[in-house]
């Protein structure tokens, strides 16, 4: 069986644990051979269910299998042997030699004949022996401890003893995961889907009489796809009803542990219900035409513009208000171009490892797959999103700490934690800037080679940044 179905065993183990069908999770042990539950297996042995000792061992082992495994049967059987004539039933006894201890007869026969000459003692603890025999229980007990040593020995046992360290409710949480994604491939996504079934796919339903959906609020035109969290919570003995006004930082269906989900300054927050977890990671959708997902930036005589025009501005108030699936451009810097929800790419592209939360990112305006990426740790970094290569990273590092205002020296000193707040390129792409918490803005002139050289600091709010990278500021910094 290969590694992934073994741990799917292990996740449908913990499902049936959480949801206490009990035999069924010692029956799936048994069968799969993949976990042996000692707590369950001295159970057994201290009940004295000797059938069922025997039936859940043969999961794992045989008697011929090695000198362990033989050792454990024996005294598993002697034990039974013992307990048959301690209740003076020599029937039971006589059954129990032939049937169960004649097999190591071939292995140690003075032993064999020596267990069956008890037969013919009124008391078996006549023989010498067994004479600190003391009474069923305190004999279960001992022999318990004989068989865990041979048990831990077996090396057919080996990394079966310990159950894999994973999060409770873990197969609950990929199915939610599943139920996401297939929600964000629907065509008319609804709010709050109804989910009747796991046996196939889900899709939400088409509305009546033609009239198509509102498309999401947060569409991927204003950032990316955030993960729906409006699935109902499932149970073992109920149907699935639909949620109401699920909380935005409920993460609903069968996630059990909810983190708060932030949205950092360059994405849109989402409306309740579709929630976005906070990563480490950067995953990116493939890159689409590039007027549609973002617009380049054009010099303009009004401080502080960013990427978006009048027509991305008026886009983006149309898609929050749910007027729209279909956006055209117009203008002599856009032409006209018209594409609805289903044209917009659903598969991510890439999966960039950065190593901590990520706040803010831009791509490059002209090599359009080098990203500029900042954290919440104050690193930024600089990856070409082709190749997943990082070719450039700067940590947090205050320049000239003398000329900051003794308040803002005081601030550092007491708390020198810091993130990025805003990170952006210049219209040209040579020199970025990024704003920090704590009212600090760093600039540096970036190179293709991956070279970062400090330009200019500035101790005022963020939005100074734009003012900075707006084209007629940039060419004096040139």
């Amino acid at each position: 069986m290969s590694s992934l179905s073994r741990e799917l065993v292990f996740l449908i183990l913990q499902f049936l644990d959480e949801e206490k069908f009990k035999e069924a999770v010692h029956k799936l042990e048994q069968e799969s051979g993949f976990y042996f539950n000692m707590k369950h297996f001295e159970d057994l042995v201290q009940a004295g269910e000797w059938d069922e000792v025997e039936k859940y061992l043969g999961g794992f082992t045989k008697v011929e299998d090695n000198r362990y495994s033989m050792k454990i049967f024996f005294e598993i059987r002697k034990q039974k042997y013992l307990e048959a004539l301690d209740r003076h039933d020599r029937a039971k006894a006589v059954e129990i030699l032939v049937k169960d201890l004649k097999v190591f007869a071939s292995f140690n026969e003075d032993l064999f004949k020596e267990i069956t000459q008890l037969l013919t003692l009124e008391n078996f603890r006549q023989n010498e022996q067994l004479s600190k025999y003391g009474d069923t229980k305190s004999a279960r007990n001992i022999m318990l401890m004989e068989l865990k040593k041979l048990i831990e020995a077996n090396p057919l046992f080996r990394d079966k003893l310990t159950f894999p360290p994973f999060k409770s409710s873990r197969l609950r949480t990929l199915i939610n995961q599943s139920l996401n994604w297939q929600h964000q491939l629907c065509k008319n996504p609804r709010t709050n889907p109804d989910i009747k079934t796991l046996f196939t796919d889900h899709s939400c339903a088409v509305p009546t009489n033609g009239a198509r959906g509102p498309p999401p609020t947060n569409g991927p035109l204003v950032g990316p796809i955030p993960k729906p969290g409006a699935f109902p919570p499932l149970s073992a003995h109920s149907p699935f009803q639909p949620v109401v006004s699920p909380p935005a930082s409920a993460i609903a269906g069968w996630m059990t542990n909810a983190n708060p989900s932030l949205s950092h300054s360059a994405v849109a927050q989402g409306p309740p219900g579709l929630v976005q977890p906070q990563s480490t990671g950067v995953s990116l959708m493939p890159i689409f035409p590039a007027t549609f997902l973002k617009h380049p930036r054009t010099p303009t005589s009004t401080p502080g513009m960013d990427y978006q025009t009048a027509d991305s501005e008026h886009l983006m108030k149309r898609l929050r208000a749910g007027q729209s699936d279909e956006v055209s451009f117009s203008g002599s810097s856009h032409p006209p171009n018209v594409y609805s929800q289903e044209d917009i790419p659903k598969t991510v592209a890439r999966t960039i490892n950065q190593g901590s939360n990520v706040m803010s990112l831009d791509f490059h305006p002209i090599h359009q797959t080098i990203l500029l990426v900042g954290t919440n740790v104050g690193d930024i970094s600089i990856w070409e999103v082709g190749t997943k290569e990082r070719i450039a990273h700067k940590t947090f590092k205050v320049w000239d700490i003398g000329s900051f205002t003794v308040p803002l020296q005081a601030a550092l000193m007491k708390d020198g934690t810091i993130s990025v707040s805003r990170c952006l390129w210049s219209p040209d792409g040579n020199i970025l800037g990024v704003a920090f918490s704590k009212h600090i803005v760093h600039t540096y002139v970036f190179s293709l080679n991956g070279e970062l050289r400090q330009q200019l600091r500035l101790m005022l709010m963020w939005v100074v940044l734009m003012t900075l990278l707006s084209p007629t500021l940039t060419r004096v910094y040139q």
